[in-house]
């Protein structure tokens, strides 16, 4: 209730004051302009995507936003479901008619598909990996979630969000800060603040309450069996799954165990294993580990408390690691000395 009463009491922008930054944004586009904007789709993406969508209402002639992942937690899709996202997976868009595209909440090297584009604007929250090209570039590390971001840029647009773009932007910074367990910043906590009485609590606690289907259960029953524990830290390698989402979860699950410092969890979808790093934020970089272990590999990074690597397991194969089990998992291992 506390967190309600100061939200009410935030003060509203008064009228259209633009700072400098969404000024040289907004004049990156013309009218006639055909904008592409690619997340890989989580909540704070797709909040972060259906913002500049908003923003560039009046400044171009049509907007798309176009995700390259797999779409399988149900707290994603019931997202984009329930807040009506217009989105359509990449390989179904034919990219030839767009004039501008928009990267939001990743950067070029975050993904081999993102790396084919060349784009526009970039506006992410996650450490610069390295020096990128591109007209508009608003890269902010110190910020917890995209989300936070975005909802400066329409604040000083003087826009006012729609009940389904603020539970969009809300629900992204709860979950890219893990309600401030995790990450976050006084500008975070601001923004939270700012948006929270726009929101619809009906629709955030229905995407909230979507998490696991009962199929999901073996994975987590998998993790507790194969798990191991030491240097108080916990790891724990689940084979082939479903989706890279079950990793996530997982390690998210762990990482609320007492006494674990460290979570580490690894599988493999599709051709690509997938770690998922998480530590309790007390003097750890979970983006420099999995960097310095696995970035000559794959891709790799992130924040201090949440990282991620996806690995090609052609590359692996090369190496002479064989098989989806504890070759895998021991090799993983002694990447992490753990």
């Amino acid at each position: 209730m506390s967190a309600m009463r100061k939200a009410r009491k935030t003060k509203k922008p008064k009228g259209p004051v633009r700072s400098e930054r969404v000024r040289s944004f907004l004049k990156l586009f013309k009218r006639s302009d055909h904008v592409l904007i690619t997340i890989n789709a989580d909540p704070d993406s797709m909040a972060s995507a259906l913002a500049v969508k908003r923003l560039l209402w009046k400044h171009a002639h049509r907007t798309q936003i176009a995700y390259i992942n797999e779409i399988q937690r149900l707290d994603n899709l019931a997202m984009m479901e329930l807040l009506k996202i217009p989105m359509e997976k990449l390989g179904k868009v034919s990219v030839e008619g767009f004039t501008r595209t928009v990267l939001v909440d990743s950067q070029p090297s975050h993904s081999e598909i993102f790396e084919t584009f060349t784009y526009d604007a970039i506006i992410d929250h996650h450490p610069i990996v390295k020096k990128w090209s591109a007209p508009y570039l608003d890269i902010r590390p110190e910020y917890g979630a995209n989300s936070t971001i975005l909802i400066e840029y329409l604040r000083r647009a003087g826009i006012k969000p729609s009940r389904q773009l603020a539970t969009g932007l809300l629900y992204g910074i709860k979950t890219d800060t893990a309600n401030f367990e995790r990450a976050g910043t006084a500008r975070d906590v601001r923004q939270f603040q700012y948006i929270f009485p726009y929101a619809n609590m009906n629709l955030l606690r229905k995407i909230e309450s979507s998490e696991l289907r009962v199929t999901d259960l073996r994975y987590f029953e998998r993790a507790l069996q194969s798990r191991i524990i030491a240097k108080k830290g916990i790891y724990s390698h689940l084979g082939k799954v479903p989706s890279g989402d079950i990793c996530v979860q997982v390690a998210d699950f762990f990482n609320r165990v007492h006494g674990m410092g460290w979570t580490f969890v690894s599988g493999v979808y599709e051709g690509t294993v997938i770690i998922i790093i998480r530590n309790d934020g007390y003097r750890k970089d979970a983006g420099k580990v999995v960097s310095r272990a696995f970035g000559q590999l794959g891709m790799a990074g992130g924040h201090t408390g949440a990282a991620r690597a996806e690995i090609p397991l052609e590359t692996l194969r090369e190496m002479g690691i064989k098989g989806y089990g504890s070759n895998l998992a021991r090799f993983i291992r002694r990447r992490l000395k753990f």
